[in-house]
């Protein structure tokens, strides 16, 4: 694909959530037409006759189709946005249409769990078999250009056409421009970063501080508390990157600091809601079998908490949502435990 073509190109979006649908919406303004693919027949059906899928109106130019063939066939650009516990399905599922000219960018903030695999960009000092989705798609395709898009990327502000911006990461320039040429507009600003892991951990990361400041506005301990959390969770953030091989600078930037006030603040975020909800006294199984879209905070909680064990690291938010999650600890207990955990210096990745 031409990048001075993009204009005339088909792109495609693999997901019909609020963000996937959101993201093809935003791509119909640039692109000649969008392909949104959903898997459920039934939910496509929907979807071509309603052209709505909740809050979203559809762009005329996004058509629904049912068909990864038909997919790979019409797009060279392909945007993979679906909750990470089905990514290594849908990346299976699309492999055998995939090329080495396709350009995949994912949207998907979470880690894949596979204990058959290993990695090729391992994290530092860990044979861990976790991955982030560009590692995914690596191993289960032929594609070698590879990106993602992270960022403060509320779907309903975006439906509204409320201003946004996104981070394209990606090793490759060429995968940066052309993301940047389908999606930059007078509302929805794009800027560009090489380091793509990092920028990947930037996204999933902040779904664990999220929960936590869940809890705390659900105990109304107020701003000052909020932002004693929120700030000692990105120190958090960054040590468990750094760990696992990634670097602080992105988590300066958008799609760290940026994605976390976001997500930290607002409640369309769901991964604050769980935190909001577990703060009320509900239990976990009840929130997310209430949930009609992924939080993935609270698989991100459950893999980190494991992680950390093996890893010499300690990551007292972390583990203290965990033990909150699984009722070994009350929430008021645990903010009270924070309290009193003897932190130390007060930025410490940068020593």
């Amino acid at each position: 694909m031409a990048l001075k073509n993009i204009y005339k190109a088909t792109v495609g979006v693999i997901g019909t959530g609020n963000f996937g649908t959101a993201l093809a919406n935003l791509l119909s303004e640039k692109c000649n037409k969008v392909l949104l693919y959903a898997r459920s027949k039934e939910k496509a059906m929907q979807l071509i006759k309603t052209r709505k899928n909740g809050y979203h109106k559809i762009a005329d130019n996004v058509e629904i189709i049912t068909d990864l063939s038909l997919l790979t066939e019409k797009c060279n650009l392909i945007f993979p946005i679906v909750p990470s516990i089905n990514f290594r399905e849908v990346i299976k599922n699309l492999s055998p249409y995939l090329k080495p000219y396709h350009i995949l960018i994912h949207g998907t903030k979470g880690f894949d769990f596979d204990k058959t695999k290993k990695s090729h960009n391992p994290f530092k000092e860990s044979d861990s078999q976790i991955f982030t989705m560009s590692e995914v798609i690596r191993q289960e395709s032929s594609v070698v250009r590879i990106g993602c898009i992270a960022g403060p990327n509320l779907s309903k502000e975006i439906a509204a056409k409320m201003p946004a911006a996104s981070v394209i990461a990606s090793e490759f320039d060429e995968v940066i421009e052309l993301g940047r040429k389908c999606l930059k507009s007078d509302r929805f600003l794009i800027f560009g970063s090489n380091d793509l892991m990092s920028t990947e951990l930037c996204g999933i990361l902040k779904n664990i501080i999220a929960v936590g400041a869940g809890t705390i506005e659900g105990m109304k301990l107020g701003e000052n508390a909020k932002s004693l959390f929120i700030t000692r969770g990105m120190v958090e953030m960054v040590e468990i990157a750094k760990k696992m091989g990634g670097k602080v600078e992105p988590f300066l930037g958008l799609a760290g600091i940026g994605d976390l006030i976001a997500t930290c603040s607002s409640k369309l975020s769901r991964n604050y809601n769980v935190g909001l909800r577990l703060a009320s006294g509900e239990k976990l199984n009840d929130i997310t079998n209430s949930m009609l879209e992924v939080a993935e905070g609270i698989k991100t909680i459950e893999i980190i908490y494991e992680w950390s064990k093996s890893n010499l690291i300690r990551i007292p938010i972390t583990e203290t949502l965990f033990k909150i999650m699984h009722k070994k600890i009350k929430v008021e207990e645990a903010h009270a435990y924070m309290m009193k955990f003897p932190f130390t210096n007060e930025i410490e990745f940068l020593n």
